[in-house]
């Protein structure tokens, strides 16, 4: 026995060579800083000289924040002021405005997602302005008030469950991207059982959930509920609010046990808490 373990831990000629030569390589390596520090030391700031320019610079008028493009002391850019719509206004058009390619960019991402500017209050949340932009522009955006409006999107209430994504295009503040994202969750889901649950739609946050929230109704009556007697790992593999180890757990328990024959003998299985009960509830039914 003996002999095997020495055998084990014998090394070589060809091994020992190795090890020194890691050795060395792991000190050349701690000490490499300070090698490089001793040839090459840091040379020391000359505080004088830096105040003074410093002084100068500020007796110039010039600042730190005003060398930022879209800073509210930056220089400030051309403009050609004329009466404007900004919904969908060309990048060209922005650019007289005196706007920058930051600025639009901003703009033209919050029309993307299906953003509409329907008061001057609208125009001035964008944060790509400033202040002192808004102030300028405000005297020049005109917007038609309501139904004059030929781009306006009617005020409609559609409701949630059945509603396609063409009709929810045509709602304030929802654009294709999020009409196709509503209704892809939707089907994940099988049908929204509450409002707030747009709020787990990819990319639509708080702000954007009441502004959008006002316009749909739910007909919980619309939801395709799953008989946890009947469900399989197909059936559950696209909804939301199981993990695949969940998804297992209450088929195999199923299978040991019997058919479930309230919906709180699903508390027994463990790995399902409180939480994730809760959200499953409306959208599972029992069979017996």
């Amino acid at each position: 026995m003996k002999p095997a373990i020495k055998n084990y831990f014998t090394l070589t000629k060809s091994d020992w060579n190795g090890l020194v030569i890691l050795v060395l390589l792991i000190i050349a390596v701690m000490f490499a800083p300070q090698v490089y520090e001793y040839y090459h030391p840091p040379k020391a700031v000359n505080f004088y000289k830096l105040n003074q320019a410093v002084a100068q610079l500020k007796a110039a008028g010039v600042t730190g924040q005003g060398a930022l493009d879209d800073e509210p002391d930056a220089p400030e850019r051309p403009r050609k002021l004329f009466v404007f719509n900004p919904n969908h206004l060309s990048v060209q058009q922005w650019q007289k405005l005196g706007l920058s390619d930051g600025q639009i960019k901003g703009i033209k991402n919050y029309e993307a997602k299906g953003g509409r500017f329907y008061t001057k209050a609208d125009v001035k949340k964008m944060y790509t302005l400033t202040p002192a932009d808004y102030k300028q522009l405000a005297p020049y955006i005109q917007l038609p008030a309501g139904d004059t409006d030929p781009d306006a999107k009617p005020a409609m209430i559609v409701e949630l469950n059945t509603v396609d994504s063409a009709t929810l295009t045509q709602l304030k503040g929802v654009g294709p991207a999020f009409a196709r994202r509503i209704i892809q969750y939707r089907n994940r889901l099988g049908g929204f059982h509450a409002k707030k649950q747009l709020k787990e739609v990819y990319g639509l946050d708080d702000t954007h959930y009441r502004d959008i929230q006002s316009q749909f109704t739910i007909n919980r009556n619309k939801i395709k509920k799953l008989d946890v007697n009947a469900v399989e790992y197909e059936d559950l593999k696209n909804f939301p609010y199981l993990s695949y180890k969940q998804m297992n757990a209450l088929i195999q328990y199923r299978k040991q046990h019997g058919n479930y024959e309230t919906f709180d003998e699903l508390h027994n299985v463990a790995i399902l808490d409180d939480t994730t009960l809760r959200q499953v509830k409306p959208y599972f039914k029992i069979k017996k």
